[in-house]
C-alpha cells in the first residue's frame, strides 16, 4: 500500500522525536538569541526587488503591481527579497538511480533522502522559518498547513522522469537551499550548478546519500551491471577485479566534490543508507542553524 502524506509526515516526526532534546533546544534559543541581537528581515518589507508572482488568494490589495498586471490578463504580485537566511529551498534528487539499493540496506536510497528533507522541514517549520520545494513552489511558507503541502509535494512529484540535478532557479539572495541526492553526474556538471546557485549569493548544503554497496563494490564472480539511468549494461567475468579502481575513483569524485563545495563555502556530507538517519540530520540542522543566527 502506497505511503500518505500523512503517515509520511508522522514518520518524519517520529525522527525528529529521536534528536537529543537538549542540542536542538539549545540551537533554537541561540537563534532566538541571534535574532534579538541581529534583527532579521522577512519576505515582504524589504526594499530590494526579486521576482513578480501571479496573485494568490489572501495577498493584501497593496501587493498587486498594477503596471506589470496591465500588460496581461492576470494580476501580478511584486515580491521583494528575503533579506535573511532563514528562508530554506529543498530539493530531494528522485531519478532512477535513487531509487536503488542493496542487501546491505533496507531502504532506497530515495526514501532516505525524502525522510531527511521532511524532518527537516519539521525542524524548520518548528522554529518559524519558511520552506520550500525547489522546482514546486514559487513561495516559502511556514505553519502546519505548509508542512503538509510539502509532504504531499514532495511524495508526488509530477515529473515523469525527475532530473538527477536541479533546474537552474533563480532564488533570492542569502536564502539557503539544501540538495539531497547521490550526486555521482559527472563533475562538469555538479561544478555548474554549485556555481549557479553559489554566484546568486545563495548558501548551500549538499547532502549526498549512498547505499553502502556503492562504496565498496562487495561482489564477486559473474555480475551483470545495469545503469538505472540509461548508461546500459556491463557484464564482469570477475566483479571483484573491478573494486581496487572502483573505491579509488569514488573516492576521488567526493573530493572533488568536496573542494568544489568549500571553495563556495557550502556544507558537504555523505551519508549511507544502512546508518541511522538522526546521523545525517543532525549536523544538517545545526549547520542551517549556525547560518540562520
Amino acid at each position: 500500500m502506497a505511503e500518505t502524506a500523512v503517515t509520511f509526515r508522522r514518520r518524519a516526526e517520529q525522527l525528529v522525536a529521536h534528536l537529543p532534546p537538549l542540542l536542538v533546544e539549545a540551537e533554537h534559543v541561540a537563534a532566538i538569541v541571534a535574532q534579538g541581537v541581529h534583527g532579521r528581515r522577512r519576505v515582504g518589507p524589504g526594499e530590494t526587488f526579486w521576482q513578480f508572482r501571479r496573485y494568490e488568494r489572501g495577498d493584501a490589495a497593496t501587493m498587486i503591481d498594477w503596471r506589470a498586471s496591465a500588460k496581461s490578463m492576470r494580476l501580478f504580485v511584486r515580491e521583494n527579497e528575503w533579506e535573511a537566511a532563514e528562508s530554506v529551498w529543498l530539493w530531494a534528487d528522485a531519478s532512477a538511480s535513487m531509487a536503488f539499493n542493496s542487501r546491505l540496506s533496507d531502504s532506497t536510497k530515495l526514501d532516505r533522502a525524502r525522510l531527511l528533507l521532511m524532518a527537516l522541514a519539521v525542524l524548520l517549520v518548528r522554529g518559524d522559518e519558511n520552506i520550500a520545494l525547489l522546482g514546486t513552489d514559487k513561495r516559502p511558507r511556514t505553519g502546519s498547513a505548509a508542512l503538509t503541502r510539502f509532504a504531499t509535494r514532495l511524495m508526488h512529484e509530477s515529473d515523469a522522469e525527475p532530473a538527477s540535478l536541479p533546474q537552474h532557479e533563480i532564488l533570492p539572495k542569502h536564502a539557503q537551499l539544501v540538495l539531497v541526492g547521490d550526486f555521482l553526474e559527472p563533475i562538469e556538471k555538479l561544478n555548474a550548478m554549485i556555481k549557479h546557485f553559489a554566484g546568486l549569493g545563495v548558501i548551500g548544503h549538499l547532502v549526498q546519500v549512498l547505499d553502502p554497496a556503492e562504496e565498496t563494490l562487495p561482489y564477486a564472480g559473474r555480475v551483470l551491471f545495469d545503469g538505472l539511468e540509461r548508461e546500459g549494461s556491463m557484464l564482469a567475468s570477475r566483479a571483484e577485479a573491478l573494486r581496487s579502481d572502483y573505491v579509488s575513483r569514488m573516492q576521488a569524485h567526493r573530493e572533488e566534490l568536496s573542494r568544489l563545495t568549500r571553495a563556495v563555502r557550502w556544507s558537504f556530507t555523505t551519508h549511507h543508507t544502512d546508518s541511522q538517519p538522526q546521523a545525517a540530520l543532525l549536523p544538517l540542522y545545526i549547520n542551517l542553524a549556525g547560518q540562520m543566527s
